[in-house]
């Protein structure tokens, strides 16, 4: 049966824009959300970094898996897991539901999209036609980004927050149906080759051990038996991840590639880069709805400006990138997206929208979209052909790590600002600012980390079709 690569493609993309579209869906929706189920102050912020975690910890294994099990099979069953877990997470009934179908629906992602990525570098040759399709697929997933804030914000205000969960079922099983129908069956690769899934377990249980005791550290303090446990074995695990990959024939994270400085400066600056948006994002959604008494669909649309000014910014760094090369352009970036949130941390709760808030918030668009995009191609433009998916996958997982861990902390010292706050007699308002503009700066000063590690970069010269070719793989 002939399939055309372009309905092929549609496929794929649709997917994936719905596996990006969820991560911003239910930002606005997360003030609902804490006070229809209870959620305490520092228990939300795990309805956004679960998903990220387990999205970005098991993400080398769903393309492991991908490869020896056949990617249509693995894409099938990551869109069944994903919808499954959308629907238990629109219908959940208490915090712990809820947080357990988002784990599990971040698995259902880390399956099926390396998965069609895979599918697609093999449905399309090497060339002019795979980077168009690299592109629309790209593009598809930036704007899932962007309209994330202001569908989620249609859905809560029209409907209620459960549907930012449930509205992705009728799309996964559209896709499920067609799937079959549009997309080929490529064979597994052949090769003695592991799972290494003692190396998937032992990295995402260590990270989850870390982010849960850095939550907890503001309830029960840091000297506490409960936070120093989780803190010692989440060092364990990854120290045991390490030792893992290390011996393993077939390691999920390659440690020759991270021992690159490209790959390395690379991955720390999207680490840093990651937990600075998903910080920013969490504390300006909840500033926006719970301070200046935005509806969920208003703050959808005040961020809007900033995914339309990232889509730009992408755009225009690529022609920077080969006159400049890379390192320049990515500190650039780094300085514009420090200044953007440096002008957000004077936010209060009666200022001007179009004098302080949209400036900023163009501004960190700007910013942390030139960062990624040349922190992306900075990681695959000099390895090999054969190693520039890996190279790929490795920063894309430190870019969900780096985030989870940075919203743990940047939660922590921000609610722990506003309960001082209000113990010392300011308004709920006041401390929630007050709060808010701790957040921020820590954010600030993530970014600051990024422009230091983008120093220490290497400075690449990279050719149109270097860059083609490095778009493609990332």
């Amino acid at each position: 049966m002939r399939r055309s690569p372009w309905a092929t493609l549609t496929v794929l993309a649709l997917a994936q824009f719905i596996v990006v579209l969820d991560v911003t869906i239910v930002n606005v929706a997360l003030p609902d959300i804490q006070s229809d189920l209870g959620f305490s102050t520092d228990g939300l912020q795990w309805v956004i970094s679960v998903y990220t975690l387990v999205f970005g910890g098991f993400l080398l294994l769903g393309g492991r898996a991908a490869d020896l099990l056949g990617a249509r099979r693995i894409f099938v069953i990551g869109l069944i897991l994903f919808g499954a877990t959308s629907l238990a997470g629109g219908l959940a009934g208490s915090p712990g539901l809820l947080i357990t179908a988002r784990a599990v629906q971040g698995l259902g992602g880390a399956m099926l999209s390396p998965a069609a990525l895979s599918i697609l570098t093999m449905t399309f040759e090497h060339g002019k036609r795979r980077n168009i399709a690299m592109g629309i697929w790209g593009g598809l997933a930036g704007l899932g980004g962007t309209l994330g804030v202001v569908v989620g914000g249609m859905l809560v205000d029209s409907f209620s927050w459960r549907w930012v969960f449930i509205v992705n079922v009728p799309i996964v099983i559209a896709l499920v149906i067609v799937t079959p129908l549009f997309v080929r069956h490529f064979a597994p690769k052949a090769g003695n080759r592991s799972f290494d899934l003692p190396g998937a377990l032992l990295g995402t249980g260590g990270l989850l051990a870390l982010v849960y005791g850095v939550v907890r550290a503001e309830p029960v303090g840091w000297s506490s038996a409960e936070v120093i446990g989780c803190l010692v074995a989440g060092v364990a695990m990854l120290a045991g991840f390490i030792a893992v990959e290390a011996r393993a024939k077939a390691p999920l994270v390659p440690l020759r590639l991270v021992g690159s400085r490209s790959v390395s400066t690379a991955s720390g600056a999207l680490a840093l880069n990651g937990a600075a948006f998903l910080s920013m994002f969490f504390l300006t959604v909840i500033f926006l709805q719970q301070v200046r008494g935005a509806t969920a669909l208003r703050a959808g649309l005040e961020f809007l400006p900033m995914g339309g000014a990232a889509i730009i910014a992408a755009v225009a760094a690529a022609p920077l990138v080969t006159r400049f090369g890379t390192r320049p352009v990515q500190a650039a970036g780094a300085v514009v997206g420090l200044v953007g949130l440096v002008v957000l941390a004077g936010a209060d709760a009666d200022g001007s929208y179009t004098s302080r808030l949209l400036p900023a918030l163009i501004l960190y668009g700007v910013g942390i979209s030139v960062v990624a995009f040349t922190a992306q191609i900075a990681a695959v433009a000099k390895v090999t052909h054969g190693e520039a998916g890996a190279a790929s996958g490795v920063v894309t997982a430190f870019n969900q790590v780096g985030g989870a861990l940075g919203l743990a902390i940047v939660s922590t010292l921000s609610t722990s600002r506003t309960t001082s706050a209000i113990a010392a007699g300011s308004s709920r308002s006041d401390a929630l600012v007050s709060g808010f503009h701790r957040g921020i700066l820590i954010s600030a000063a993530f970014m600051v980390a990024a422009i230091v590690v983008t120093a220490v970069s290497p400075r690449l010269a990279v050719t149109q079709e270097q860059l083609a070719e490095a778009a493609a793989a990332a």
